[in-house]
């Protein structure tokens, strides 16, 4: 049987479902077997404060889906349309590789793997704003 595997630290906390859940003092790993369950590492969450950029508020609309704030139909579309305009600007084959993992994700509704996918180009994303500003 197939499903999301976590390992996670000693006193990790995660959002399963809108409910938080710590891990105790030891490395644990943890099989999520339910499809479709939504789960966000709270180490991987990003402050709202924090999405300033195209990429950063692609995945803040994402975590709110994971975290229960926003529901995967009502945010599903516009999820699609950010995520086809990062495709505009962040056109390397690997880049173009995470979106299609981010696109393929969110319309299977496993927010978890789209958010993981985009997480991949914030530090692409921040080098070439920061090669803008230069």
């Amino acid at each position: 049987m197939s499903g999301l595997v976590l390992k996670l630290s000693p006193k990790e906390r995660l959002l399963v479902n809108g409910a938080v859940i710590e891990n105790g003092e030891r490395r644990s790993r943890l099989s999520i077997l339910t499809p479709k369950a939504q789960i966000l590492r709270l180490r991987d969450a990003i402050h709202p404060e924090r999405a300033t950029t195209p990429v950063r508020r692609v995945c803040y609309a994402m975590q709110l889906v994971l975290s229960g704030d926003v529901s995967a139909e009502d945010s599903q579309l516009s999820t699609l349309r950010n995520i086809e305009e990062l495709s505009r600007i962040l056109t390397d084959s690997d880049s173009r590789r995470h979106l299609t993992l981010a696109t393929d994700a969110v319309l299977d509704g496993k927010y978890y793997y789209g958010l993981k996918a985009l997480r991949c180009l914030i530090p692409r994303e921040d080098r070439l704003l920061a090669a803008h500003h230069s």
